[in-house]
């Protein structure tokens, strides 16, 4: 405190009220494949903002596309801000060695990460993996281009551990599940010009289209906004047409459709994780969302590390978190009519006993109900002698 020596009026300033926690981003994707020049930058993540950036740092000069580059480019088409490319060779795989996602690791900003192409049992596993071990972004995968049978993506594939090669069990052609929804998967493949030769029509795997579109929808909407029901900038065509029958196969295991509607266009046409169907994590907006709210406090409240544990600390806590999760509830995220029924936030004697005091500890328990996506909505329809009663449930 100031010492004052003669009488008079002093002003001073003192920090007061709730530090804001800052939402993280989380629009930005890692893509790690192959550039149609296979040479460029390889060995590092590329920060890439834009479609022509992309051409002239992994694409000069080259008379034709390759999944990445349709992928990257159907990424900026459909919203996509940013994104960070890792160059790997065609034959290699997409981790380990200190390559391909292990350089997409260490950047923070990434919330989602693909692998453009890469269907095969040992990238999935890597894909999963390094969503699952970060816990700060989630794993967008693409399916098949086709299956003779949608029941095949009902199962999971299995791997040789003699050959390490995709052996698949009965014919399954799906990944793992994610216990805690770290990825989504989609299907079919859609069809779309080439990015560097537009004359051509090809296959495009969905992944880089579908990270686009949660870019786009993060900033329509909120991440909050399941990334579903929003047409595919950029495609004419799917690999594989998709019945409604078969979708009501492929739904409840966590596989997002792809599908061509009349006036709609080409449409995702699911909002699923690849976690248990009635896990609470089963679907990608709750997941996303949950990864923004953790990692921005996280990020925030750093300044809560080495302060005194006692009363004044818990509350300031409890300020800042509450302060956050009523703007995300204000702004629909939540689930409530008031901010107590869409969260809480305890951080007091009951939650710090002593013993975690002595052992350097603060402990504070949050609960959100995050909004879930109206997935199935259903009209009950009456008659009565007055005429026709609609009834929503």
């Amino acid at each position: 405190m100031p010492t004052y020596l003669s009488p008079g009026i002093f002003i001073e300033e003192i920090e007061s009220g709730s530090r804001p926690i800052e939402a993280v981003g989380t629009s930005v994707a890692g893509f790690v494949g192959t550039a149609p020049d296979a040479t460029a930058r390889s060995g590092e993540a590329v920060a890439v903002n834009n479609w022509q950036e992309f051409v002239k740092i992994f694409a000069n000069g080259a008379s034709t596309g390759t999944p990445l580059a349709n992928a990257v480019h159907g990424f900026f088409l459909n919203g996509g801000p940013r994104c960070y490319i890792v160059n790997i060779a065609a034959d290699a795989p997409i981790s380990g060695g200190g390559k391909g996602l292990d350089l997409l690791a260490a950047i923070d900003e990434i919330a989602l990460i693909a692998a453009p192409g890469r269907i095969d049992t040992v990238s999935y596993e890597a894909l999963l993996n390094a969503a699952e071990q970060l816990g700060d972004r989630v794993a967008l995968l693409d399916g098949p281009p086709r299956a003779d049978d949608v029941e095949q993506l009902t199962r999971a594939a299995t791997v040789s551990a003699e050959e390490g090669a995709p052996k698949p069990k009965r014919g399954g052609l799906r990944p793992r599940d994610s216990q805690r929804g770290f990825g989504a998967l989609y299907f079919p493949w859609i069809r779309g010009q080439d990015a560097i030769s537009p004359s051509t029509i090809v296959d495009i795997p969905p992944s880089g289209h579908i990270a686009g579109i949660c870019g786009r929808i993060d900033v329509q909407r909120g991440v909050h906004k399941a990334p579903a029901n929003t047409p595919i900038f950029g495609a004419i065509g799917l690999t594989q047409a998709i019945s409604k029958a078969e979708q009501e196969v492929l739904n409840p295991v966590g596989v997002n459709c792809i599908r061509a509607f009349g006036r709609e266009g080409i449409t995702v046409w699911g909002a699923r994780t690849l976690a248990a169907s009635a896990s609470n994590w089963r679907y990608l907006n709750v997941r996303r969302l949950t990864n923004m709210i953790e990692e921005s406090i996280e990020n925030s409240l750093r300044w809560t590390v080495f302060e005194p544990n006692d009363q004044f600390l818990w509350k300031a806590i409890r300020r800042d978190i509450g302060a956050f999760l009523t703007l995300l509830w204000r702004q629909g995220a939540l689930m409530g009519a008031t901010p107590a029924q869409a969260f809480f936030v305890k951080c007091d004697e009951e939650t710090n006993p002593q013993e975690e005091i002595d052992a350097g500890k603060v402990t504070t328990l949050i609960g959100i109900a995050p909004v879930k996506p109206a997935e199935f909505v259903i009209f009950r329809i009456g008659q009565t002698a007055a005429g026709t009663v609609v009834e929503t449930a």
